[in-house]
């Protein structure tokens, strides 16, 4: 199963735009975002998919963006989410506290921590266990990225929007 990894989107409706249409022509079933929508605006450019998220540091308005998640269909969680996916044990965290992202990585009871924040990539194993950060899909003043994710293969591949 393949699923999209996005995070840092801070309205950025062009580059949200080819991230879903990115993971529709890839065939991913299911996104995870790791914060920082900014607006309730953009979470329609997500409908038809499952997707599962977290709030980001910059996510203020958080009954505006519940409401327009649930009217879409789509999950929103407080700043921390976990679940299992094709027997892939996942942490999703948007990453304000590096302490929390360095501990979910280490404690061995993930096989994959995503988060964001930062706005850089960061693909590496800490023993066991894939600490995954997308980058920023907005990309500000340097390139925009996203992940997907093979549950099969558990291997990450980082996706530059162009």
């Amino acid at each position: 199963m393949l699923i999209g990894i996005i995070s840092d989107t801070h309205d950025h409706v062009p580059h949200i735009t080819k991230a879903v249409s990115l993971f529709r022509n890839r065939e991913v079933t299911h996104i995870l975002h790791a914060g920082d929508f900014c607006s309730p605006f953009t979470v329609p450019l997500f409908e038809g998919y499952e997707m599962d998220a977290v709030f980001g540091n910059n996510d203020g308005d958080h009954f505006r963006l519940i409401s327009k998640f649930r009217e879409h269909g789509l999950n929103i969680h407080n700043e921390f989410y976990h679940t299992e996916i094709e027997g892939c044990r996942i942490a999703l965290y948007h990453g304000t506290q590096p302490a929390i992202t360095d501990a979910l990585t280490k404690c061995g009871s993930y096989d994959l921590v995503i988060s964001g924040h930062t706005h850089q990539v960061v693909n590496e194993m800490v023993g066991k266990t894939r600490m995954l950060n997308p980058g920023s899909a907005h990309g500000f003043d340097s390139r925009a990225t996203v992940a997907i994710y093979d549950t099969g293969t558990r291997e990450p591949e980082i996706l530059v929007l162009e």
